[in-house]
């Protein structure tokens, strides 16, 4: 074990025990955003069972088991819940569980016999996180629907992208970013009123709810005119030439993001434009068209990384838009100890590149 004091007073401290040692989770059988909030409850400390039907019920895109990361670190236990048998196995499995994680459409845990409240009864100290899509009410509520849908719908997909289509921004923010992270907040709320009065109970959330938790800032801008409809023609959208990617000479992009004007002020003199782009124009969204042209022209003159360097050791918000397995390989993420040390710089290991628990807990063991 690493001496902490050894180490540095900001590297983390080895000895200190994780939150959530000892929370037994059962999470059953999903894809997405339940399996990520296993993922994370696993990095905090607990230990997470997955129950699986026998045979694979052909969720999604089928990953080798020491690829998918989502499930590493968990404990696997294969169950037919429509089986009395197996029904009885659960049962006995939910005895010693502090969490039920689950990700069905409305009634498929009742209908399994898991009722989150008869399991309150014998359980009372049980916390259960309920996930769906669509939510439990609403003509949406039994339909099928992923990622896309619930950015569709709930007008986030609409917001993101190039002027004339949107994009799908992967599936970071419906599935993590709103399900999930709500998934969690509710579960760990759940854990904390427990601490004070010993009763566990039911958390219930959707994906599409969660995407919409992720969006009062812009309702907010939108209701006091500060934020159009229309994509390409905001601040964060990449309306702003301030906030947005460019293209450089080598088919890299760099990412501009120098909101304030002590930033924007930065960038001019890293990108030799002081002379021709006035900072104190900054936000007068007329000069914005020609602003954009002159960057766009300036960053095609040189190479991403030739960019880079140019940025380093200023604040001037500018970074180069790595891909996966350079971001993997970035000296200031590995100096975080934000990946594993599988992945080479080259690109070429044989090994995975895999992300580590960004939390970091100091004191208190």
């Amino acid at each position: 074990m690493q001496d902490p004091a050894a180490a540095g007073p900001d590297a983390p401290d080895d000895s200190v025990r994780l939150p959530l040692e000892g929370l037994q989770v059962t999470e059953l059988h999903a894809i997405g955003p339940v399996p990520f909030a296993g993922m994370l409850l696993t990095q905090l400390g607990a230990r997470v069972t997955r129950v699986s039907p026998p045979q694979d019920p052909g969720l999604g895109v089928a990953v080798p088991p020491e690829f998918d990361l989502l499930n590493h670190g968990k404990t696997t236990l294969a169950l037919d819940l429509k089986n009395p048998r197996d029904q009885w196995a659960m049962a006995q499995q939910l005895a010693g569980a502090d969490v039920l994680l689950e990700g069905f459409r409305p009634g498929v845990l009742e209908r399994l016999g898991l009722h989150p409240q008869v399991l309150l009864r014998t359980h009372p100290r049980l916390v259960v996180g309920r996930l769906s899509g669509w939510g439990d009410r609403g003509p949406l509520a039994m339909r099928a629907g992923h990622d896309i849908n619930y950015l569709a719908l709930t007008g986030v997909l609409h917001a993101i992208g190039k002027a004339g289509q949107p994009v799908p921004p992967l599936n970071l923010v419906a599935d993590f970013g709103g399900g999930a992270m709500h998934l969690l907040v509710g579960v760990l709320a759940r854990l904390v009123r427990r601490g004070l009065d010993g009763r566990g109970g039911v958390v219930t959330t959707s994906i599409a709810a969660g995407t919409v938790g992720l969006t009062p800032m812009f309702h907010g801008l939108l209701a006091a005119g500060q934020w159009r409809l229309q994509r390409e023609a905001n601040l964060l959208d990449g309306g702003a030439p301030f906030y947005r990617t460019y293209a450089c000479a080598d088919g890299g992009f760099v990412a501009v993001g120098a909101l304030e004007p002590k930033f924007y002020r930065e960038l001019l003199d890293a990108t030799g434009l002081a002379g021709r782009l006035q900072a104190a124009d900054q936000y007068l969204r007329e000069t914005w068209a020609d602003a954009g042209a002159i960057l766009a022209a300036r960053f095609l003159e040189r190479g991403r990384d030739d960019w880079a360097e140019a940025a380093s050791g200023r604040d001037c918000c500018l970074s180069p838009v790595l891909d996966f397995t350079e971001a993997a390989a970035h000296p200031h993420l590995r100096a975080n100890g934000w990946f594993d040390q599988a992945a080479s710089g080259d690109g070429a290991s044989s090994g995975i590149a895999r992300p580590l628990p960004v939390l970091r807990f100091d004191g208190g063991s």
